[in-house]
């Protein structure tokens, strides 16, 4: 009897998640003895070091201090709360805070995965649900699933597990994950939105009229709407998290110069960086452009209400980032994208395949990049 598809994406996302361990890993060697002076490490330490890099000291310092803002500075409120919750439900257990925040993603990210399947499984035959869940855990920017201590793995647990228990008819549990997911990304509106069309989308596919009642994923912005209210009572500023984004450093404040992409254009054409960082920046824009381009087949093979969650869901940090970087991370949270791409590759095995090889390439290869304390996304 052959395997379900989530079974089999289960072992796969367990060879990857030990694969690109032992890739970060090295990488935490080979950047940790560059300096000759460096003291050598035990093994497990190497594994830390290789999936802690630089938000990842955000998260840890939250974590144990809590929220402070200054305005005009980098500050910790540029960071959704609910993940730093996690990690301090997991120190409370005697882990070390970086240990911790690695625990969360190591638990959160393999499940995502499963239940992505699950949810594919819901909108197509097995068989191609099975493709979409190899496409999305070998995707190279996948390994921020495996243990980096980012919120991405929380977050596509979340959304994910929302829209699966969405397909399945459970309207409540599926807004208050909904609500959980608002708190740890800043992308309420395509939460919002996507459980919102989505929901109405299905009962008229069933032939049901809509009622009051199918306006409660409305009600998936409160985990958002909290954190405002926290940031105007503790910091007079319930926008404190995007004002301190145009802070030096991160220089991505609203305005024309972001939204027109300056800085990309002046990295990429007229900064002289050599071809690894403009290649980086190009990567990205390119990344950015495919999943937009992708709205539309994705309106027609799943729906409009997966296609809105796309559209917002990468539309939202593209439009906020000043040069793209990070946007390949980012668009592991566009989840639908994946099973329109799997969908569309249907017919097309030897592309798939060597999509597929690529890939897995390449999320080795990034695995390592970032234990080196390589910027990637």
């Amino acid at each position: 009897m052959p395997r379900s598809p989530p079974l089999t994406i289960a072992l796969l996302v367990l060879v990857s998640v030990a694969v690109c361990a032992v890739a970060a890993a090295t990488g935490a060697w080979y950047f940790h003895h560059k300096d000759p002076s460096a003291l050598p490490l035990r093994p497990d330490q190497y594994l830390s070091m290789g999936w802690v890099a630089w938000d990842s000291s955000w998260y840890k310092l939250i974590a144990e201090q809590g929220y402070s803002y200054t305005p005009g500075h980098q500050s910790p409120v540029a960071f959704f709360p609910l993940y730093p919750l996690a990690i301090r439900l997991f120190m409370e257990l005697g882990l070390n805070t970086y240990v911790a925040g690695i625990a969360v993603t190591l638990l959160c990210g393999p499940l995502a995965m499963v239940l992505f399947t699950r949810w594919a499984c819901t909108r197509v035959d097995p068989a191609t649900a099975l493709q979409a869940g190899m496409l999305i855990s070998l995707y190279p920017f996948a390994f921020y699933l495996y243990g980096v201590m980012y919120s991405d793995a929380l977050f596509l647990l979340l959304v994910v597990s929302a829209f699966l228990l969405l397909e399945k008819g459970y309207l409540l549990p599926a807004v208050l994950l909904g609500a959980l997911a608002t708190a740890a990304r800043p992308v309420a509106p395509a939460v919002v939105l996507g459980l919102l069309v989505r929901r109405l989308e299905w009962k008229r596919e069933r032939g049901l009229r809509w009622n009051a009642g199918d306006m409660l994923p409305l009600l998936s912005a409160a985990g958002f709407i909290v954190y405002l209210l926290y940031l105007r009572e503790a910091f007079g500023s319930p926008f404190a998290f995007v004002e301190t984004q145009g802070s030096p450093g991160w220089d991505q404040a609203p305005g024309w110069r972001t939204w027109l992409k300056l800085a990309w254009f002046q990295a990429v054409f007229f900064s002289g960086n050599n071809a690894e960082v403009v290649g980086r920046f190009i990567t990205h824009a390119l990344l950015t452009l495919l999943a937009l381009g992708m709205v539309w087949p994705t309106a027609r093979k799943l729906g409009w209400g997966y296609a809105v969650f796309t559209l917002a869901i990468v539309g939202l940090p593209a439009l906020s980032t000043k040069d793209f970087m990070g946007m390949g991370r980012y668009l592991l949270s566009a989840f639908p994208l994946f099973l329109t791409f799997a969908v569309l590759l249907r017919e097309r095995p030897r592309l798939r395949h060597g999509l597929l090889a690529a890939s897995a390439v390449g999320l080795v290869l990034l695995s390592a990049a970032f234990g080196m304390d390589r910027y990637v996304s």
